[in-house]
């Protein structure tokens, strides 16, 4: 009687993302890690009353804690060399860190309208307005970031000069719903995320 083979089923991973989202027209840019860093460092720190508040206000909480988090990523191209793709063999990995770089740019079409209505003698001038930006960790971890640093290594480059492998350090600070506003998108969106972590620690006592 023939063995039937056993197969194994390994869960899907999760890739860590990074999404941009126009606020005017919900246009969605994923860019996704090509490869989920091994370590994520994240500082809370807690928004209380203050050392000067009256007796009894001392433990009040003005709001969420401030949060950071920061992660190095890294970006081969080598693999889509080895599989002749065209994009990589023309750009290399530019197209992907031009893409992470575009975050912390003003839409240039709006800046030039600026400034053509600045010559016309337009006095008020909107400035752009970035993107609603959300850092996506997995399923139960999606909140709205601002990108405060970003520092890029390039380690290799094609006889273009173009870069094939890069190491980038990300700094990102969590914008909760006293910075975007209550009943906003990004807002409601910081919510569900508190609302995730109430549910974990609900969670844990269940566990006892």
């Amino acid at each position: 009687m023939n063995e039937i083979p056993r197969i194994s089923f390994l869960p899907k991973v999760s890739r860590g993302s990074i999404v941009a989202i126009n606020q005017d027209t919900q246009r969605k840019t994923t860019i996704e890690f090509q490869y989920n860093p091994d370590t994520l460092t994240r500082k809370l720190t807690v928004q209380a009353a203050g050392d000067n508040a009256d007796k009894g206000e001392v433990f009040r909480l003005k709001g969420p804690p401030e949060e950071t988090i920061t992660l190095d990523i890294e970006i081969d191209g080598t693999d889509g060399l080895a599989v002749v793709n065209q994009t990589t063999v023309q750009y290399g990995i530019a197209p992907a860190l031009a893409a992470l770089e575009l975050l912390l740019f003003p839409d240039l079409k709006t800046v030039q309208e600026n400034d053509r209505l600045a010559h016309k003698g337009v006095i008020e001038v909107v400035p752009t307005e970035a993107p609603l930006t959300l850092f996506v960790w997995g399923p139960k971890r999606s909140v709205p970031v601002r990108l405060t640093s970003f520092s890029i290594v390039e380690e290799a480059f094609d006889t273009d000069l173009n870069p094939i492998r890069a190491k980038i350090s990300l700094e990102l600070r969590v914008l909760n719903y006293m910075d975007l506003g209550f009943g906003s998108s990004g807002g409601q969106s910081y919510q569900t995320y508190h609302k995730n972590k109430e549910t974990l620690a609900q969670q844990r006592l269940k566990g006892r």
